[in-house]
């Protein structure tokens, strides 16, 4: 394959890596930094967990729905001009969203911060491919791994640290001078590959879209709030985006000439669509143990925010430490990616499963550092080789479609993840709380010592719900586990990176 004429050397590529980065890392940052602040900005405005959720949920739906738009409004725009707008953007309604003074202006600047963060992690991936020889595509997606995989380990931390030492409003302000300094490094730095072809509008397609996925991230995230399916308004909402997905790909795939979301690439490249179901995995696990492991440890063994996330920073040092080993394997080793992925899935499922088995309500710092380390060299080994393989089966104008295609994946992955944990832990809890209260009879040895030495009833109760909770977050790890391991085999799907020829754009001014 040759190289793209957009590669830059040198001082230029080393400011271009800094500005890509930073936009990067800003935005899965604030994917995770918000939830931390939740329960103080609800406070603050007066509103309730259902009202409050909203502004997690409006970011989410907006940057889900703007994702796999990406490649169409980069053809319409430039893909510098888009890229720039959409930082310069982010980082004005990140201060916008810092000095809201109620709760509706928040969710409305959270929903402009998602329409403008939601493709900046496609597009930086794509510009970071761009940017580096192809010889060096492993060390450019390695690059690109560090702020999507370390930044959510470090939002719980960092929200909490602002949040207690500040205010919350400066989990947003905390944007703003790395997304000025992105920006202007973009801005007069980047250069654009050729538009391919006439731009045209789909404003069917884009209809449909964003109903679907507007609906289908709306149900993920409050369905477990209303019983899921037995409520006839969720029951709505995922009819209409079953019955909208639908027609959009048909519409997609066989109507339109020029469709805004080109989903042919998923039917005729296999490494891509493969690469898609593992991203979503790799987010399925990555996002299910950040929602896991501090929810645990704060809620049930009352360890400190700061004490809890500095476990899961543990983790992102390993991802940190194994991202250039993992690099070199690939690289100079030449280990094969499907090998890598393999092994990678493999660890983080071991890492999974250790954490099932050793969870109690004893559980201390110690317990969760060598299953998050582990875990975290494991997700060290999947990012590069899942990238490489993806980018390297594609050229042209298929670059930004397989990068969008794949964030799209790793957001979803996420949101499924968080729906299906919040269930479980709900259902699992019920179901050990109602084992354990039927072993607390009168005919029991254990209640009858408690009664004799005139233990509260109340403290049993107690006890009884700490155990049926740790039982149930321990279900959730294993269940992460075996997902990991169902998935696995679909690595075999993945196809070594192309070697031959293949056209490439010319830039534009």
């Amino acid at each position: 394959m040759h190289d793209s004429p957009l590669v830059e050397y040198g001082t230029r590529r080393t400011l271009i890596v800094i500005g890509v980065m930073a936009a990067t890392v800003l935005q899965v940052l604030d994917a995770t930094i918000v939830n931390v602040a939740l329960p103080t900005i609800q406070g603050n405005f007066g509103a309730n967990f259902d009202e409050g959720a909203w502004i997690v949920t409006s970011y989410i739906i907006a940057a889900v729905i703007v994702i796999p738009l990406t490649p169409w409004l980069q053809q319409l725009f430039g893909r510098r001009q888009y890229y720039v707008a959409a930082i310069i953007g982010f980082t004005l309604t990140s201060a916008l969203c810092g000095l809201s003074t109620s709760l509706s202006e928040l969710i409305f600047f959270r929903v402009l911060q998602g329409l403008c963060g939601g493709g900046l992690i496609s597009t930086g991936q794509a510009i970071m491919r761009d940017t580096f020889p192809t010889r060096q595509l492993g060390l450019s997606q390695a690059l690109t791994s560090i702020g999507a995989i370390v930044g959510p380990s470090i939002g719980p931390t960092l929200g909490g640290i602002l949040t207690d030492s500040f205010s919350w409003n400066w989990i947003f302000y905390i944007n703003v001078i790395p997304g000025i300094a992105s920006g202007l490094l973009c801005a007069f730095l980047l250069r654009n590959p050729a538009r391919q072809g006439r731009v045209s509008i789909d404003g069917v397609g884009l209809a449909l879209m964003a109903l679907g996925l507007g609906s289908l991230q709306y149900v993920l995230d409050e369905g477990e709030r209303y019983g899921w399916f037995s409520d006839s308004h969720i029951l709505g909402i995922a009819i209409t985006s079953f019955v909208s997905l639908a027609i959009f790909a048909y519409w997609e795939l066989r109507v339109v000439k020029n469709p805004i979301v080109d989903l042919r690439i998923l039917f005729t490249n296999r490494t891509v669509a493969a690469g898609c179901l593992l991203a979503m995995a790799l987010a399925f696990s990555l996002f299910g143990g950040v929602i896991l492991a501090p929810q645990f440890q704060q809620g049930i063994l009352g360890f400190t925010a700061t004490l809890s996330g500095l476990s899961i920073l543990m983790r992102a040092g390993a991802i940190m430490v194994m991202t250039p080993i993992t690099l070199i394997l690939l690289t100079r080793i030449r280990i094969h990616p499907q090998i890598l992925l393999a092994v990678g899935f493999l660890i983080v499922a071991i890492a999974n499963i250790w954490t099932y088995s050793t969870v109690t309500t004893q559980s201390d710092f110690g317990t969760f550092v060598l299953p998050l380390m582990f875990g975290g060299l494991g997700f060290g080994m999947i990012f590069v080789p899942l990238s490489v393989a993806i980018l390297g089966s594609v050229h042209g104008a298929d670059t930004q479609k397989a990068t969008s295609l794949q964030s799209l994946a790793q957001q979803l992955g996420g949101s499924i993840a968080t729906a299906t944990l919040v269930t479980l832990l709900d259902r699992r809890g019920a179901f050990h709380l109602d084992v354990i209260a039927s072993t607390m009879n009168l005919h029991s040895v254990a209640m009858q010592r408690a009664l004799a030495a005139h233990f509260p009833l109340s403290a049993l109760a107690g006890i009884a719900s700490q155990q049926a909770a740790t039982m149930a977050f321990a279900d959730a790890f294993y269940v992460l586990g075996i997902t990991t391991i169902i998935l696995l085999p679909l690595v075999l799907l993945l196809k070594s990176p192309k070697r031959g020829d293949a056209p490439v754009a010319l830039p534009a001014d």
